[in-house]
């Protein structure tokens, strides 16, 4: 696993042992950003990773030009992985790990708030049992994101690209087994 563009481009990027955390391929990751830069630059742009596992996802943004990352992550081994990635791409000025499970975490991440570009990369069972559309659903009305912001939900290719509140479903792509669904904030 490795860095896919940007200023750190080629960088390898450590995860946990196990098969507890499910990484973004490089590949699906690789057309995510593809995806992202043709709608938008993420230059300056503030980033929060929910579920984030490695961080591959906001390192890869922050490699591509986004200001701040905020990462959620509950598991020690995971976060322990941020953090050697993190210091190996020399990046702790711009990143705030949150140590804990998403849905408790909303008062820490509103400190780093507004968010305009917003990762949940779960594991997919709780897209299907309904977890993930709880803990997005109270994201979106907290008041933590900008106005125009873009939530990416990652899920798996069984599920339907679930509704989450204050937001619009704009596009859904399948990768193999993963789906990458991308909603636009309706409220700020």
């Amino acid at each position: 696993m490795r860095i896919t563009g940007g200023v750190h481009r080629s960088r390898p990027l450590r995860a946990p042992a196990g098969d507890r955390t499910r990484p973004t391929s490089d590949r699906v990751r690789e057309a995510l950003f593809g995806i992202l830069a043709a709608r938008r630059t993420l230059e300056g742009m503030r980033v929060l990773d929910l579920y984030s596992g490695t961080g591959a996802l906001a390192l890869e943004a922050l490699s591509r030009g986004a200001a701040r990352a905020t990462l959620v992550e509950r598991s020690r081994p995971a976060l322990a992985s941020i953090a050697a990635n993190v210091s190996a791409l020399r990046l702790e000025a711009q990143v705030r790990v949150v140590g804990g499970v998403v849905e408790q975490s909303m008062s820490s991440i509103s400190r780093e708030a507004p968010f305009d570009l917003v990762f949940a990369d779960p594991p997919y069972a709780l897209v299907a049992n309904g977890s993930v559309v709880r803990a997005l659903d109270s994201l979106t009305q907290s008041g933590v994101l900008s106005a125009d912001a873009l939530l990416v939900l990652e899920h798996g290719k069984e599920d339907a690209s679930p509704a989450i509140r204050g937001t619009s479903l704009e596009d859904a792509r399948r990768y193999g087994d993963t789906v990458i669904a991308f909603y636009r904030a309706t409220v700020a």
